[in-house]
């Protein structure tokens, strides 16, 4: 990232879509796991259901300005496999743990008895201990992220697949089969709201560690395993820093590796030219 593109509108407005995002994102998880008067705790069913519509409405909302990623996991599977910049996502994670403080913290205000805030809090089950809710952890947020790389792959090759609905199926999904287990938080931010303003943090590594692991073990295994220009090259490229795009396209079009490397300098200089 250079730093004209740090002075940029758009960067801004990404930064802003992503603080805004995560904001929505946990208040509207938090506020349907909040039981009404006289009601008992609600079980994964009204979490699964808001958090699957809301990244519906937020990928239409964000999707072109910044992605809508709206999760620290799925930017570090992105920072992985080299799909953003070090800066980049370091920006975008803390916006995204801002926004997730804001949400909790309107939640929060808004509570009549404060008490019950204790609910907004991803815990590990006194029947589980931290390794099997770090291990559901793992499971959910890697089906999770692997979704929203295949639906960007099948974009990339103009996919009429709706894949927004499946990134947000795969969401409800994840709560649905890890919320009894871990809460199926999928999402570092997510937790990191709740805790920074109960200041409850009982085994809150388990929601940082496990979310990751998941999520970068789904990022690399389908960019360089699954997805249709995988190959060993690709790998390669990315284990040393070279450029992934002249990989990625020459397995593709089926092209030498020298024959997209020269097309691809011969654009750049075009591109510089037309730029002077």
């Amino acid at each position: 990232m250079t730093w004209r593109e740090l002075r940029s509108r758009q960067f801004w407005c990404a930064i802003l879509a992503e603080l805004l995002g995560t904001m929505v994102l946990v208040s509207a998880v938090l506020g349907a796991s909040v039981p009404g008067p006289g009601e008992a705790l609600t079980g994964p069913l009204y979490p699964a259901v808001a958090v699957g519509v809301t990244i519906i409405a937020l990928a239409h909302c964000f999707g072109e300005i910044s992605g809508a990623q709206v999760n620290p996991a799925v930017t570090l599977a992105l920072l992985a496999t080299r799909k953003v910049d070090v800066l980049r996502a370091v920006v975008y994670i803390a916006a995204q743990c801002l926004g997730a403080s804001l949400g909790a913290g309107a939640l929060y205000l808004a509570l009549p008895v404060k008490s019950t805030a204790e609910i907004f809090i991803n815990r590990v089950p006194i029947e589980l201990n931290a390794a099997q809710a770090l291990g559901m952890e793992v499971l959910c947020t890697f089906q999770m992220v692997f979704t929203v790389f295949s639906v960007e792959d099948q974009r990339r090759r103009e996919c009429p697949e709706p894949g927004n609905l499946a990134i947000g199926l795969a969401h409800t999904a994840g709560v649905l089969m890890g919320g009894r287990f871990s809460g199926a938080s999928m999402n570092p931010a997510r937790s990191l709201g709740p805790a920074i303003i109960t200041g409850l943090w009982e085994n809150h590594w388990v929601y940082w560690i496990g979310p990751v692991m998941g999520s970068i073990l789904a990022g690399v295994s389908h960019e360089f395993f699954f997805a249709r220009s995988a190959s060993r090259q690709k790998l390669v490229a990315c284990l040393t820093c070279k450029d992934i795009e002249i990989v990625e396209t020459a397995s593709i079009t089926g092209s030498s590796l020298s024959t997209v490397t020269q097309n691809a300098i011969r654009a750049k200089q075009a591109n510089k030219q037309d730029n002077n």
